[in-house]
C-alpha cells in the first residue's frame, strides 16, 4: 500500500499562524512536531511506501521536515498551482502501479488512537482490494456545521451531505447513519482512475498529459506550470464520490480532527484550572481563553472566551465560536494587497531563511541565515541595491565579475543590476543582515541566471 499525503491548503481559518507559504500543517502548533511529521509516522507505520503531494514552494520545507524525523526515502510530486484533491489524486495515481492500494490522507489531520486508525484502514484495503471507493465516516460528537456528512446504510454510503446549517447538522446526529466526512479515501490506483474516467474524464485526459510531460528527478516528480493550469479546477467529493455508485465507508474513531479553526485547536491545548490555554501569557480573573503567544508577553485581565493569536507580524483577537470567520479577514487582507496572508516574518527558503526586521517604502532590514553547504541563486535585482553585513559564519560573495570572502563584523555593497550570489562554504550557518535600498522592495524582482534548486 502506498499513503499519499495531500499537503495543499493554506489553513485561512489558522491566520496568522498559518500562512500559505507556512500552512498549519507544518507549523509546530504541538511542540517540536509539525501535523505533517505526525501524519507522515502514522502512515509510515501502516504503509510500504509514501507519495507525498505538495505545493511546489513548500518541498524543501516538508523535506527539512522529513529530515528532522529521519526519512529520507520518501517520494514528492510537486504541483507548481494546487488545482483541488480530484487532480492531486489522479496525478499520484497515475505514478504510481496500477492495482497499488492507496490511501489518500490530508497532511493537517489530528489523530490521536493509532490502533483505531490502523483497525480502519486495514478494513478498508479490504474493500479496495475487491474494486470498491472507500471512504472514511468520523462518529459525530457534536452538530458541526464546518464539516460534511455521509449518509450510509452499513458499509454503503448512501449520499454526501454538504456542510450543513445548525438546525440540519443537529438532525444528522440524531440519526445513527451520519458520520463526519474525514476527507480520507482508500482505493485501488486503477479504481480511482476508472471513476473518473466515467465521471469526469476531462479532468483525467488532462492529468495524463500532465504527467506525461512532468520531469521526475530520481525521487521527485515535476509538473509544469502550463499543464497543470489545464486541469479543471474540482474536489474528490464533486469529481468522483458524489456520483460514483457502490462506495463503502469505513467508520471510526480514532480521536480524530481536521483542525480547521481555532475552536478545535483549543480543544486539543493543555489548560490552566481556568480553561485558560499554557502559553506565554499572564491571565488575571480570565477564564476559558485560548491565547498563542509566539515571542511577545501577553496579559488578560477579565476576559472570557477570547481566542488570542499574536506573532511577529499580526495580532488575532476574536470571540470565541467565530473562528469560522478568521477566513474573511484574510480575504480582506488580500483586497489589499498585503502579504500576510502569505508570509509570516520569517520565510523559509531551500538554502535557509529570511527574517524582516523592518519594512518601509524606501528601504527593508533582513536577517538572512543560510545553511552549511548551501547558496542563493545567482540573480540581479532591478530595483533595489543591497548592503550585506556578517554576523556569523563566512560568506563567499560573488558579484559580477569578482569573488570575496567577509568574516563577521566585513560587508559589502551590490548595486541595483548587478549580478551577485551568497554562498555558505563553511560547516555552520552563516548569519547576514542585508539592508536593501530602492523604489521597489517585493521579493518577485529577482532575475535568476542560476539555481541550485530549479526554481
Amino acid at each position: 500500500m502506498t499513503s499519499v499525503i495531500l499537503c495543499g491548503g493554506s489553513g485561512t481559518r489558522l491566520w496568522p499562524l498559518s500562512r500559505e507559504l507556512m500552512p498549519k500543517q507544518f507549523a509546530p502548533l504541538f511542540g517540536d512536531e509539525s501535523l505533517f511529521q505526525r501524519t507522515v509516522k502514522r502512515n509510515g507505520a501502516i504503509s510500504d511506501s509514501m507519495l507525498i503531494v505538495s505545493n511546489a514552494e513548500q518541498y524543501f520545507l516538508a523535506l527539512d521536515q522529513l529530515e528532522a524525523i529521519d526519512r529520507k526515502e520518501d517520494r514528492f510530486l510537486l504541483e507548481p498551482v494546487g488545482r483541488n484533491t480530484a487532480s492531486a489524486i489522479a496525478l499520484a495515481a497515475l505514478s504510481i502501479p496500477p492495482e497499488e492500494i492507496m490511501l489518500v490522507v490530508p497532511s493537517d489531520h489530528l489523530i490521536k488512537k493509532q490502533a483505531e486508525y490502523e483497525r480502519a484502514t486495514a478494513k478498508a484495503t479490504e474493500f479496495a482490494q475487491d474494486g470498491f471507493l472507500v471512504t472514511f465516516g468520523i462518529k459525530p460528537k457534536s452538530a458541526e456545521t464546518a464539516y460534511g456528512y455521509i449518509e450510509a446504510a452499513g458499509s454503503e454510503v448512501i449520499s454526501f451531505k454538504e456542510k450543513p446549517d445548525k438546525n440540519q447538522a443537529e438532525e444528522f446526529i440524531k440519526r445513527d447513519n451520519f458520520y463526519w466526512n474525514s476527507g480520507m479515501f482508500c482505493f485501488a490506483a486503477r479504481t480511482y482512475l476508472d471513476a473518473l474516467r466515467v465521471h469526469n474524464d476531462e479532468i483525467l485526459k488532462t492529468c495524463e498529459a500532465a504527467i506525461k510531460n512532468a520531469k521526475k528527478e530520481g525521487r521527485l516528480i515535476r509538473v509544469a506550470h502550463s499543464d497543470m493550469m489545464k486541469i479543471p479546477e474540482n474536489s474528490i467529493d464533486y469529481a468522483v464520490m458524489e456520483k460514483a455508485s457502490g462506495a463503502k465507508v469505513v467508520f471510526c474513531d480514532p480521536d480524530w480532527s481536521d483542525m480547521g479553526s481555532f475552536e478545535s485547536l483549543y480543544s486539543e491545548l493543555e489548560k490552566d484550572s481556568y480553561g485558560n490555554t499554557l502559553s506565554n501569557a499572564i491571565t488575571i480573573d480570565s477564564r476559558n481563553n485560548l491565547i498563542l503567544a509566539q515571542k511577545r508577553q501577553i496579559a488578560a485581565i477579565d476576559v472570557e472566551n477570547l481566542m488570542i493569536a499574536d506573532t511577529a507580524d499580526a495580532l488575532l483577537v476574536a470571540k470565541y465560536g467565530s473562528g469560522q470567520k478568521v477566513k474573511e479577514i484574510v480575504k480582506a487582507l488580500k483586497m489589499k494587497n498585503s502579504d500576510l496572508p502569505n508570509l509570516h516574518a520569517t520565510v523559509h527558503r531551500p538554502w535557509g531563511t529570511y527574517t524582516v526586521l523592518e519594512s518601509h517604502d524606501r528601504y527593508k532590514i533582513k536577517k538572512i541565515v543560510v545553511k552549511p553547504g548551501k547558496r542563493l541563486s545567482l540573480q540581479k535585482h532591478l530595483h533595489r541595491s543591497e548592503h550585506w553585513i556578517v554576523v556569523s559564519g563566512a560568506a563567499l560573495i560573488a558579484v559580477e565579475d569578482k569573488t570575496l570572502l567577509l568574516r563577521p563584523n566585513e560587508s559589502t555593497y551590490i548595486h541595483s543590476g548587478h549580478k551577485h550570489r551568497l554562498e555558505n562554504q563553511g560547516h555552520v550557518n552563516l548569519v547576514v543582515i542585508e539592508v536593501q535600498v530602492g523604489e521597489y522592495l517585493g521579493e518577485d524582482d529577482i532575475v535568476r541566471f542560476e539555481d541550485d534548486f530549479n526554481r
